[in-house]
């Protein structure tokens, strides 16, 4: 479901929006490291945080990216959690996302959870 335009931006040390839904449905939105797992998206959190609470409440989220340095192509992904992953299995996709930022493992100073999301929407487009 993923189209080249959208693989690129994920694929890039490009900074995402990720919103998710409050208990009261109005929307969250943080920014976040992202990547890809096969042909779902994934991103890390801590898990109890307000991201992570409501992705355990409510699947549904939507996330937007810009290209770091060309700033007018975006790529705009809907879909639903599709697992949360903990432990040394979520650490292997925290440090393979976190290669992609800053080179290197990311620092064990804090508990991670990964959330793989399947996309149901997706799409990419250069504007320049």
């Amino acid at each position: 479901m993923l189209d080249d335009e959208v693989r690129l931006l994920l694929d890039g040390a490009n900074i995402a929006h990720v919103a998710t839904l409050l208990p009261d449905g109005s929307p969250h939105a943080v920014p976040v490291w992202i990547g890809r797992e096969g042909g779902l998206v994934a991103i890390f959190t801590g898990p109890r945080t307000v991201k992570a609470r409501n992705l355990d409440r409510d699947p549904r989220v939507a996330i937007s990216l810009t290209q770091a340095d060309a700033m007018l192509r975006m790529a705009s992904i809907r879909g639903r959690v599709h697992e949360r992953i903990e432990g040394d299995r979520a650490w292997q996709v925290i440090d393979r996302i976190s290669h992609k930022y800053q080179g290197g493992p990311y620092p064990r100073e804090e508990e991670l959870v990964v959330y793989t999301i399947e996309p149901q929407r997706a799409w990419g487009k250069d504007f320049s």
